[in-house]
């Protein structure tokens, strides 16, 4: 993330894929994710993987394997998530050589962000711009 260094998330958004292993292909190679850690159960779905952007995180696994999470997701519609780069148009440049469904190309907010939104494999909306609100600790 612009203008901070390493340490540990207070949140962290946690997502479930059908195929869990493209979702995290296309995170990784389309959006610039670093794989944490994944793993796999016996069967090849993924357990629980954590992808690091910058100082923030995100876990997501492969929906349909039980639980309570999962249950809870259950029906649940996309999720909508907005990671802060430093460099929007090459990280645009990026997603699009990688195929990457881009719903708005690199545009400048009236709030002086620069922003792009992408869809991923599922239907998650992804959102990455320059906008990095200030939180006081």
């Amino acid at each position: 993330m612009a203008g901070t260094t390493g340490g540990r998330p207070s949140i962290y958004p946690s997502l479930l894929y059908a195929d869990a292993k493209a979702a995290i292909r296309q995170l990784t190679e389309a959006f610039g994710f670093t794989e944490l850690s994944v793993y796999e159960g016996e069967d090849g779905r993924v357990l629980h993987a954590e992808l690091v952007q910058g100082n923030g995180a995100i876990m997501l696994g492969s929906s349909g394997r039980g639980g309570r999470f999962d249950a809870a997701m259950e029906g649940a519609g996309p999720t909508g998530v907005y990671i802060v780069v430093d460099d929007v148009d090459a990280h645009h440049q990026r997603a699009v050589d990688h195929g990457a469904e881009i719903l708005m190309p690199p545009t400048d907010q009236d709030y002086g962000s620069r922003d792009y939104m992408a869809r991923d494999v599922e239907g998650n909306v992804w959102s990455f711009g320059t906008y990095a609100p200030e939180i006081a600790g």
